[in-house]
C-alpha cells in the first residue's frame, strides 16, 4: 500500500516537536504515548498494527506493543503533533529517496504516513548482536513515504562513497540507509582496552549509503546525571539549593540585627 503524502512543520531547536498536517482520510501512525495535540475531526485507533506477531516483534525491540494511528475524518486540514521524549533533533526522512527503507536504532522512530511498516530488523553479523552497545535488535522501516525519527544531541549526515568506511561510537549511530554495511569490531590494543575509555568496541559502516549520527546518546545522557545523583548523595557534591542555603544561613547568622 502506497503511503500517505502528508506535509509537516519541525518546531523548536534543542527540544523539538514535529506537527503534521493532514488531508481527509490521510493519517499518521505513531509510538504511543508520543502524540502532543490533535485538532478536531482526527480520531485515535490503537491496534497491533498488522497482528499480535507484529505487537510482539515491536516489544522486543523495546517499542510498545500497541501502535496508534491517527485518521483525519473531518473536513479541510488536520494537524496532530508528535514529541521527541529527550533533548536532541527530529529527522524527517523521504524513504521513496532512500530506496524504499531505513534502519533505525531501536528507541528512535517518532511517527510515520499511514502506509509505512515499522518492523525489527536483526543485524547480518554476531559480533554487531553481541557487543552493539544499544543492542542486537534495530527497526526497519519500510515504504515510499515520509518518517520521523529523534535523536540526541547534535545530528551529523554522513553520505558514505562507494568503499568508503567510518568507525563511531556504537551509541551514536542512529539510523542508516540498507546499502551501508554495518559491523561491530573490537578497537584492539590492551591500553585502548583498559583507559581508552571510549568502549571495547565501535561500529563500523562502509559505504555507498547514508548514515546519521548522534553527539549525546540517551543513555550517555542518562549515566551522566545517574553519576552526578551518586555523588551528591555521598556528598561529593552539592546542588544549587544546597549552597544557596549555606549562603543565606552564613548571612543570616553574621548579623545579629537581621
Amino acid at each position: 500500500m502506497a503511503a500517505d503524502v502528508i506535509d509537516y512543520r519541525i518546531f523548536g531547536d534543542d527540544i523539538q516537536l514535529v506537527e503534521i498536517e493532514l488531508d481527509p482520510g490521510e493519517g499518521v501512525r505513531a509510538e504511543v504515548g508520543t502524540m502532543t495535540y490533535m485538532e478536531e475531526g482526527i480520531e485515535m485507533q490503537t491496534s497491533t498494527g498488522g497482528g499480535l506477531f507484529k505487537g510482539f516483534k515491536r516489544m522486543i525491540t523495546g517499542e510498545s506493543f500497541f501502535i496508534t494511528t491517527f485518521l483525519h475524518n473531518g473536513g479541510g486540514k488536520g494537524h496532530v503533533a508528535f514529541a521527541a521524549p529527550y533533548p536532541g533533533k527530529i529527522i524527517p526522512l523521504d524513504l521513496d529517496q532512500m530506496g524504499g527503507t531505513f534502519i533505525c536504532q531501536k528507541d528512535a522512530f517518532l511517527c510515520a504516513a499511514q502506509g509505512i511498516e515499522i518492523e525489527v530488523a536483526f543485524t547480518k553479523r554476531l559480533g554487531a548482536g553481541l557487543f552493539g552497545g544499544e543492542g542486537f535488535i534495530l527497526q526497519r522501516l519500510t515504504g515510499d513515504g515520509r518518517a520521523f525519527v529523534h535523536a540526541g544531541g547534535t545530528i551529523i549526515r554522513k553520505d558514505l562513497t562507494a568503499g568508503e568506511t567510518l568507525r563511531i561510537d556504537t551509541g551514536c549511530l542512529v539510523g542508516l540507509t540498507n546499502s551501508v554495511e554495518y559491523d561491530i569490531r573490537f578497537v584492539g590494543g590492551f591500553k585502548n582496552a583498559l583507559f581508552g575509555g571510549e568502549g571495547l568496541f565501535l561500529a563500523h559502516l562502509k559505504g555507498p549509503g547514508t548514515a546519521y549520527l548522534q553527539s549525546l546518546p540517551f543513555s550517555r545522557l542518562a549515566d551522566r546525571v545517574l553519576a552526578a545523583s551518586r555523588s551528591m548523595k555521598r556528598g561529593e557534591k552539592k546542588g544549587i539549593a544546597g549552597v544557596g542555603g549555606d549562603m543565606l544561613g552564613g548571612l543570616l547568622g553574621g548579623d545579629e540585627n537581621f
